[in-house]
């Protein structure tokens, strides 16, 4: 346990930060995770509202730096492969390899 006072803060500030970085985290599993259902069902409309909400939690992430900006955009574009493979068998074209 700390014994400054400036240490006491310190320790403060982290217990705020982690807390808020573990929600933002999680909130961003929970729409990468709604996507992937809402894919897996083949609800066209759903995947696509979902898909929109998962890349906006991303942006959001990486605007305020709770994830690196490389991992949003890595992120983002492994949902855009889904989603256009998910567009794709869902209007009947076969995928591009």
């Amino acid at each position: 346990m700390p014994h400054t006072k400036s240490a006491k803060k310190r320790m403060r500030q982290y217990e705020k930060r982690r807390r808020y970085n573990r929600a933002y985290k999680k909130s961003i599993k929970e729409a990468i995770k709604a996507f992937l259902t809402a894919k897996k069902s083949g609800d066209a409309p759903a995947t696509a509202e979902a898909f929109k909400k998962a890349v906006k939690r991303l942006d959001m992430a990486a605007a305020r730096r709770v994830i690196h900006p490389n991992k949003a955009n890595r992120k983002k574009s492994q949902l855009a492969i889904k989603f256009a493979q998910a567009s794709a068998a869902g209007s009947g074209s076969t995928p591009q390899a």
